[in-house]
């Protein structure tokens, strides 16, 4: 993410590029439709049944258009993938997971996803889904970065999962109109989960939900930036692609690729569909200056105004929902300050909210180990129990 707003903020390069949008997917079911203006939030667009899958026995799988909002305030088409027991009961509980999507193509999303061999397939979390499964929940996984894989664009992933909730309770054949709703999600996922739980009384404020889990949330990607200065990093390409996801947002406000070297255009060129494996070797051991135009850097408020816009701990709305939080007290990757801040304030709201500490200092590692701990949490608040609280 520092790369993104220095990026942002140097004077333009001696040859100039606008935005470089993911390959259009050659399936019409994953096309924008010509006219959204007569659709609602949440609204159905399209239903597919999908080949079931060795790795969810005795599961449905159904894929869901539904019209959501992006950054902007404009209509977009947006997707979720609904995992479903055939043992399903009428108005059993519904668990919106936000999965972890480090990607700006198509193929990245979590349909395409979970038909491929990709190394990367959510693993950890698929076991504890099907956990969740085999209680007899239904699970909607959504693409929350949005049609153009705006990998970074934080506010749209909670209006996009909270579209996905309102679209899944729409589709009859799901029979879920009237389940209890929770949500979960961890680091990216994780950031989509707390967007969306802190836009709720807001944004979708009809849609009553249970509770929310988190974990491991980047709450505030300027501290972010700010840590990760001019030096290489290990896993510079998520910035690099936090960037070129801002600046499909936001291409007037955040036009990053106006201020890329010849380097840096052939890493956004390298990239552009590319998903986590991809993305990291690509910017693995590099930094700023491999793809700034210039060391020169200036103050630009608009450039940082869109990073603002997407860093929870500064957002002043908070969740009325119960929440539950989890990360490892020395992550090295995300600033820990700005979740004890966040969740501070939010407890300060009012907010019942839970916060563990997990005993590792690896970001993946405190995943696993939270979620458990979040399972617990979030069966009870399926079940109608009363909500703790350690604030």
């Amino acid at each position: 993410m520092a790369a993104a707003l220095v990026l942002a903020t140097v004077p333009a390069a001696a040859s100039h590029s606008a935005p470089l949008y993911p390959t259009a997917d050659p399936d019409p079911f994953y096309a924008q439709p010509a006219d959204l203006s007569g659709t609602q939030p949440g609204d159905v667009l399209a239903v597919r049944p999908m080949p079931p899958l060795a790795m969810f026995p005795d599961t449905r799988i159904t894929l869901v258009r539904f019209r959501s909002t992006n950054s902007a305030g404009d209509p977009i088409a947006a997707t979720t993938t609904v995992l479903q027991p055939t043992s399903h009961r009428r108005d059993a509980p519904v668990l919106s997971y936000q999965h972890i999507i480090n990607g700006l193509g198509v193929r990245c999303s979590v349909s395409k996803v979970l038909y491929t061999e990709d190394p990367n397939l959510m693993v950890r979390e698929a076991i504890a889904w099907n956990v969740a499964l085999r209680r007899g929940w239904t699970m909607a996984l959504p693409d929350h970065l949005g049609p153009n894989f705006a990998y970074g664009a934080a506010k749209l992933g909670g209006q996009v999962t909270l579209d996905g909730i309102r679209a899944v309770r729409k589709v009859e054949e799901l029979q879920v109109s009237g389940s209890r709703v929770a949500m979960a999600g961890y680091s990216g996922g994780g950031m989509a989960t707390a967007w969306a739980a802190a836009l709720q009384p807001t944004y979708a404020p009809e849609v009553e939900i249970a509770g929310a889990a988190m974990g491991g949330v980047p709450m505030n990607l300027v501290s972010m930036l700010e840590g990760l200065g001019f030096g290489s990093h290990p896993v510079f390409g998520l910035a690099l692609a936090a960037g070129i996801g801002l600046e499909r947002e936001y291409p007037q406000r955040f036009p990053i690729s106006e201020q890329m070297n010849a380097g840096g255009l052939a890493a956004r060129a390298a990239i552009a569909d590319a998903c986590t494996n991809d993305i990291l070797g690509t910017g693995a051991g590099r930094g700023i200056l491999d793809f700034a135009a210039t060391t020169s850097m200036v103050d630009d408020p608009e450039a940082r105004a869109v990073v603002e816009e997407n860093s929870l701990e500064l957002y002043p709305g908070t969740p009325t929902m119960p929440v539950f939080e989890w990360h490892s007290p020395i992550d090295g990757l995300i600033p820990v300050d700005a979740i004890t801040t966040t969740m501070d304030r939010w407890c300060a709201a009012g907010a019942p909210v839970v916060t563990e500490s997990t005993p590792t200092p690896d970001h993946l590692t405190a995943a696993v180990l939270g979620l458990p701990s979040a399972l617990r949490w979030l069966d009870a608040r399926l079940q109608g129990e009363p909500a703790p609280s350690t604030c």
